[in-house]
């Protein structure tokens, strides 16, 4: 079993945390939005939203790497979709990603090999899937989807 993943949280007043993630990373400052904190800093659902986008472009990245190929631009977006459960509660609905990708290039064979395999690589989508939809969908240069999933 790999280290436990530790980040510390330090109120420091309304809606404002002080993440740190390790003596050597800078720390970051976390808010709610307004109306309810000042939007000074990233909030949960933004954290969230970055943790799925990143470890999705990072697992592409991976399957990229392991065939020996790189990518010259990737770019995430990621959309939270955030609304009412049946209890009346603010929740993540749902999370719609896309990746844009530029690959050198690659052979249909190697690319259909590499899309079918890196969601499985990403913990931190997998672990989410599980209580929030998430929808994938790669692209490349022209807009023409590679892959898609749900």
């Amino acid at each position: 079993m790999n280290a436990p993943v530790v980040v510390t949280l330090t109120h420091l007043k309304d809606y404002q945390f002080e993440n740190t993630f390790s003596p050597d990373l800078p720390t970051w400052l976390t808010d709610e939005p307004e109306p309810l904190g000042s939007g000074l800093g990233p909030s949960p659902v933004q954290l969230l939203s970055s943790a799925v986008g990143n470890c999705l472009s990072a697992s592409l990245l991976f399957a990229f790497r392991k065939f020996k190929l790189e990518a010259t631009f990737l770019q995430c977006r990621v959309q939270a979709q955030v609304g009412r459960n049946a209890s009346a509660k603010l929740r993540v609905l749902s999370l719609e990603v896309e990746i844009e990708i530029h690959p050198q290039a690659v052979d249909s064979s190697q690319l259909s090999r590499i899309l079918e395999q890196f969601e499985g690589f990403c913990t931190v989508t997998q672990s989410v899937r599980s209580s929030i939809p998430v929808h994938l969908v790669v692209k490349d240069s022209q807009s023409m989807v590679l892959h898609e999933s749900h």
